[in-house]
Parts: C-alpha cells; structure tokens; sequence
C-alpha cells in the first residue's frame, strides 16, 4: 500500500481522469523565447514521464499590450499554434496532460503598451499603463477567449486563466487598482464582471470537454486587497461561468510578504484554501511551498485542498511523483526554494534552471552518456560541487574516491543549514547522504587526501571550497570568524558586530538576531505575526492592520561594510529584500561607507563621514569574504598533469556560489 494514498488517488473531471492530484504548477522558464520547441517539449515531457497528473506551462500572452515582456511567449496567432504542437504532441506521446496558461500582465507588463483598468503605475514597473475604455475590455475579454481557442488546437489539454499574483484580472478586482466608476468598477460585483466574463468566453470558445483552471487570488497580501467574502463570491461565479478547477494564487508581485521564499513555511497558505472547501464544487488546488510528498499528503489528508500544486519541485526532480509512488521518496532531489536558478534568473532575463538540478530546462543539451572508458577518479572535498562531480561520474561508470576531512560531508551546506529560514539545507544534505549511500562512490570521511591517497590516479577533481578571509585589520585576529560562529566553535556575543554586507554577513545577522532554536520558517503563526498576515475574513488583502510583530531579538546586532550604498546588493533579485526586511524588522544596525581602524577590547572602531566612532561590541564577527582553499592544488597537477580539475569554491570563492558550484561540477562528470 502507497504511504501516499491520498496523493496518488486519480481525480475525475468527467471529460478526462486525472492519475493523481498533483498540478505541476506554471512557471516562466524562458525555453519558449528561445525558439527550440523541441527543448520546451523536452522539458514537459521529462515531467510527463516523472508522474505530474497534470501540468501548466508558464504563461503566454493573449496579445502584444498583455505580453509580460516584449517579445514575450504568446498565443496570438497561426505560428504559435504550429509550435506549441510541437509541446503537446511530446507530453502525449509521454502519457501526460498539460494546459496552457494564459496571462495577461495588465500594468505589470514592462511596456509602454501596457493597459490596466486605471491608469496607476505598478510599484514595480516603470511604466504606466492606459485605462481601458469599453471598446479595448472587450478586446482584451476577445483576444483572451481567442487564445484559450488557440491552445486547444494546439492540442493542450486544458487552459488556466491567470486571476491572481496582481495580473490584469485581479488588477481589476482590487479596489487598489481599480477606480472606475462605470460598469466595471466601483462595488465588487462590477469589479469582478471581467474575470467571470473572460471565464464564460473561454469556456464557449474551448467547450465542455476541455479543462478550465481559474487561478484565484486567496489572499492578496496588499493594502486595499480583497476580503474573504469577495473571494469567495467570485470562486462561486467563476464555477458558474465553466471553471473545472480552482487554483491557488498567493499575494501579489509588489506584496511585502514573502510567499514561496526558503524562509515561508511549507505549506504556509493551505489554511487560506482550506476555508473555500465546501463553498464551490469543483476541485480546489493548494499552492506554495509544498516540496515533498509528506507535506502534500498531509494537505490533502486533512481536508486542506482537492489538489496540490508544485512547480520549482519539478524543476529539482521531475521524477518527483514516480519516486513517491515507488516508494524512494527519499530520493527526491529537494527544492530548497532559494530561487537562485529559477526566479532569480528569470527577472534577470537568463533562462531558468535549478540549483539541485542543473539539467532543468537543458534536458537535450545536457545529456548524460556512459563513459567510454571507466576511468579511476579521486574528487577532494564532499561540499556541494565535489559530492555532486563524485555522483555523476560514478553514474556514468567511472571508478570514484570522494575524501573529505571532516567527520561529515556538506562543507558550506552545513553552515547555511544552522540560518534560520534556510532550514531546507538540511534536506538537501539528507539528500546527498541518501544518494551516496546507494551510489558506488567509495566516500571517506576524516580522511586527508595527500600524495599516497592520489598517485596513480586518471583524474583528480579539487573541490576543496574556500577559507575566510582575513579582512587586515588590526585586531582581526582575535575576532572570530563567520566559520567558527556558525560552526559552533565560538558563542555569540551579547552585541555583536558583524563586518561584512554580503551574503556571509546577511545570514550571521539572522543567526544572531534570533534566539537559539527560534525559526519561523518552522513555525507558521510566528512567521504569519512576523510578517503581519491577517485574517481576510476581517482585514483586506489579509494583511493585519498592526503590521508585522517579529519577536524580540535576543542581542544587539549591527552590520559594518566598507561600501557605501545599500547593504545587500548581491543578494538574490527576489530573495534580497526579504533579508533586509528581516534584518530591519529585527533592529540590526547597518553602517556602509566605512573605514575599519581597529578591533580591540572596548569593541569595532571605525571612522565613517569624517568622523571617528566606536561600537562597543563585546563580539566581532569576521564576513569579509572568502579565498579559495587550493593548496592541493600544485600536488594534484603533479601527480595527474592534465587530469587534474579545480571546481566550485577552490577555483573561484566570490559570493560561495552552490547555483555555480554544482552546475560547473555537473558539466564536469559529463565529459570526464
């Protein structure tokens, strides 16, 4: 019997039965703008064959002034009908079911072309939309029903219709957004005309025999956002209108409450869908945060949602359901949420990928193949970039000795696990303990590799990471480092000093601005005080009127960095004001622009404007960066001149990129 009944049970819409209740929710991964519809097909259909029950692409405009971007992915006309049959015909032939998701941006279109229903500028976009008069509405309501006809000929299974994250139909709803005063604005039953309109032309334009999600804004997480009745009013008149599914859509792009972060509770927002069970009659799709198959057996289990959706897990695994189901649950590649190689890169225009997995979205350009010629190979260090080097070379058959000469593998994962909010580290170590334990990889742990451990060896693979950095500053040497605090050789201070503004110094200010064992990543009504959420039933958009409650810190914490400017400016695009926000939430001082002059007893002295000051810190905290630790690396090449390979933190320590890391020891262990 599955220890997943629940989430392996089919589901009837009547038309089609679904193989189980997992939606691999839409994600915009850029493959379609590149014009391979092989590769987009690829991609589908490896989740095809990995067990999603149903999947939704990222979303394609239904014209020009809707398109997210210029240029952006689209069905708009006969071209992009012939292309993503490409798409449909290889997740068929892989047994799947996939919709297409239809987006319009409205005012989050980053062009001049955008159009909302009022001209009022999105917080995140430098460009104001137009107002739409009645004629360009139903343009809109026309060119969208003219799409979702588009993707069944295209041979897509079903649609969802984008109604959440602040898009243009949800821009519509909100009075934030919408200060009309005719039909289509003003109460909430003119405010909700357009969604419920677009929902009944869609389902006319595709008929009964087609899927038809509606993505709906539980919760909005903005001022002036919605209250629960209105949420459900429109659920009820979107069921009306044709709607097969509902699904869940959590807070808004410009929100300040983050919802699919590292640091947001697994499944934090399945008590917002549990309250619509019961108030429609169509299935209802639980969202956010869900990455293992316990988690989402629990939501269903418990009455939470008719579905779950799961989107950044199919890009760890896209055998994520078939090993649930064969029982290897724990061979799940976790996503660890961190967006790195996912939204990180999408908003910076690059295409998507995933920091476990680094084939994601280049299943046919990186393709593993059995070594010609088993060769016998030593990788030195079990970080991030040398266990996953060791695992694939050994899965394509060579001979491989990983050494690490700490107790235990992770290197840096370790560190970053003891961070509140990064707890998910600890799932990716359990990961690759499981997948070396089940590997040929000879692992050897407290073992320093030296001359008698590499001679005679084909190749060698340097993965020794990086040591910290020793800023020079006089005093610096009785400072502990970020290493030695995180590491559990040092206790924190009363008032700490960190010096550093980047990445290192970032998660040394969460460790010490939150009391031993507190973390509301792993307790959702701490996390929901922490950043003020609500009750929609009584507080629009469901944020709390008092605002964000974080506890109190247990120490005085300040940041220093000699850059002047904003603290934090390599932190990830979508995670970086999470951290500051935390961080300010929480008290912690930051100080830039500063000259570092000493560090002794009476604490940190620096001068900063021309003026000299002293931070009475009883602690000093070293996170000025790193260098690579490659001291092995002139032994290696001796023994192994032209086998020998430096990767990860030893060949480049800026920033500890485990995204860089694994990718580059992946490519590696494909061509070894």
């Amino acid at each position: 019997m599955t220890p997943y009944p629940h989430l392996l049970a089919p589901l009837d819409l009547g038309h089609v039965r679904l193989p189980n209740r997992v939606l691999m929710g839409s994600m915009h991964t850029g493959l379609e703008e590149t014009g391979d519809w092989g590769r987009v097909g690829a991609f589908y259909a490896a989740r095809a064959r990995g067990g999603a029950g149903l999947m939704v692409t990222g979303g394609l405009a239904p014209n020009a002034e809707g398109a997210v971007l210029p240029g952006a992915a689209g069905l708009t006309g006969a071209e992009d009908v012939r292309h993503h049959r490409e798409v449909t015909a290889q997740v068929h032939d892989a047994g799947g079911l996939i919709a297409a998701q239809i987006l319009h941006a409205g005012r989050y279109a980053f062009s001049e072309a955008a159009v909302a229903p009022s001209a009022l500028r999105a917080p995140i976009s430098p460009f104001r939309p137009v107002a739409l008069d009645e004629a360009g509405i139903e343009k809109q309501i026309a060119d969208i029903a003219a799409a979702a006809a588009r993707a069944r000929e295209a041979g897509y299974d079903g649609v969802e219709i984008m109604g959440s994250e602040g898009y243009f139909l949800n821009q519509f709803l909100a009075a934030r957004t919408n200060r009309r005063e005719d039909g289509w604005g003003g109460s909430h039953e003119n405010r909700m005309r357009l969604p419920v309109e677009v929902v009944r032309r869609v389902r006319a334009a595709t008929g009964p025999d087609f899927i038809l999600i509606y993505r709906l804004s539980m919760i909005d997480l903005v001022p002036e956002g919605a209250l629960w009745d209105e949420v459900v009013a429109l659920a009820r008149a979107v069921e009306a209108a044709g709607a097969s599914i509902l699904n869940t859509g959590i807070g808004w792009h410009e929100a300040r409450v983050p919802t699919i972060a590292t640091s947001v509770p697994r499944g934090a927002f399945a008590w917002v869908t549990r309250r619509l069970m019961g108030e429609v009659g169509v299935p209802v799709v639980a969202s956010n945060r869900i990455n293992t198959p316990e988690i989402a057996e629990g939501i269903l289990a418990d009455g939470s949602a008719d579905m779950v959706s799961m989107a950044r897990p199919f890009l760890a695994d896209p055998d994520f359901v078939a090993k649930a189901a064969a029982g290897r649950a724990r061979h799940i590649a976790p996503c660890i949420a961190c967006n790195q190689a996912c939204l990180d890169h999408t908003f910076a225009m690059k295409l998507t990928s995933c920091l476990v997995n680094p084939r994601a979205c280049h299943e046919t350009v990186l393709v593993p193949a059995p070594a010609e010629a088993a060769k016998d190979i030593a990788v030195i260090g079990a970080g991030p970039a040398g266990m996953t080097a060791a695992l694939e070379a050994a899965r394509r058959g060579h001979r491989v000795t990983l050494f690490e000469a700490a107790p235990r593998i992770g290197g840096q994962l370790q560190l970053a696990a003891r961070i509140p909010g990064k707890e998910e580290f600890r799932g990716l170590l359990e990961w690759f303990e499981t997948e070396l334990a089940a590997s040929s990889v000879d692992l050897r742990l407290n073992c320093r590799a030296g001359e008698p451990e590499l001679a005679g060896r084909d190749s060698i693979i340097l993965a020794t990471g990086v040591r910290p950095r020793d800023p020079g500053i006089p005093g610096a040497e009785t400072a502990p480092s970020y290493a030695d605090l995180l590491g559990g050789r040092v206790a924190p201070g009363a008032r700490v000093a960190v010096i550093g503004g980047g990445g290192i110094g970032f998660d040394v200010a969460e460790f010490l601005a939150h009391a031993p064992g507190e973390s509301p990543a792993e307790d959702p009504a701490a996390w929901r005080r922490e950043w003020g959420i609500g009750d929609p039933g009584t507080d629009p958009g469901g944020l709390a009127p008092e605002g964000p409650r974080p506890a109190p810190p247990p120490r005085e914490v300040a940041m220093f960095q000699r850059r002047p400017g904003k603290f934090g400016r390599g932190l990830g695009k979508t995670t970086g004001w999470i951290h500051r926000s935390t961080l300010r939430n929480r008290g912690v001082r930051m100080e830039a622009g500063v000259e570092y002059l000493r560090i002794d007893a009476a604490g940190l002295h620096y001068r900063r404007d021309g003026g000299t000051h002293c931070y009475p810190a009883d602690q000093v905290v070293l996170c000025a960066g790193q260098d690579p630790e490659n001291a092995l690396a002139a032994l290696a090449e001796r023994l192994c001149p032209g086998g020998t390979h430096v990767i990860g933190g030893a060949q480049q320590a800026a920033g500890i990129d485990a995204k860089r890391a694994i990718d580059q020891a992946y490519r590696l262990a494909l061509v070894i």
